[in-house]
């Protein structure tokens, strides 16, 4: 018996689209890391990129357990004395950018390097309902039904 190892020339990629309103952030993170690692395929190779692409609509309505909203308070430095800046998770959802929530969790889930960085260019996310990537008929993924956990009544 041999043992199946990939290698990226036949490696086969899907397309598919997360709906994320009312999801649980950590819970949608880690079953978008899955699939974009392709952690989820039988074909899985830990030294190759054989994940597939994943287009994350309504990020801007992505659900928080707990109080994480008002207390989860994400600290940055500018570099100046004194210049401990700070913002809790709902002003990033408020904000300009709230896609960059989703970005984060799904990033800090993914290896720290170089295979790691490939795997997510593949993670197109968007703070609205629309996407430009109908060309590439991407499948509809319900993560809400695996678990009842998974979806938070708004």
């Amino acid at each position: 018996m041999k043992t199946y190892v990939a290698t990226p020339a036949n490696v086969e990629r899907k397309w598919y689209v997360i709906d994320a309103e009312g999801m649980v952030l950590g819970r949608m993170a880690t079953e978008i890391a899955k699939i974009l690692r392709g952690k989820h395929k039988p074909t899985f190779s830990p030294h190759v990129d054989c994940g597939d692409h994943v287009i994350v609509v309504n990020a801007e309505k992505v659900a928080l357990t707990g109080n994480k909203r008002d207390q989860k308070t994400f600290y940055w430095h500018t570099g100046w004395v004194g210049g401990v800046k700070g913002r809790t998770m709902g002003e990033r959802l408020e904000s300009d950018h709230p896609e960059r929530v989703v970005i984060k969790a799904v990033e800090r889930m993914i290896t720290r390097n170089p295979l790691g960085r490939d795997v997510m260019t593949k993670l197109k996310v968007y703070a609205g309902p629309d996407h430009p990537h109908e060309a590439q008929n991407p499948e509809v993924l319900d993560l809400a039904s695996r678990n009842r956990k998974n979806k938070r009544a708004a």
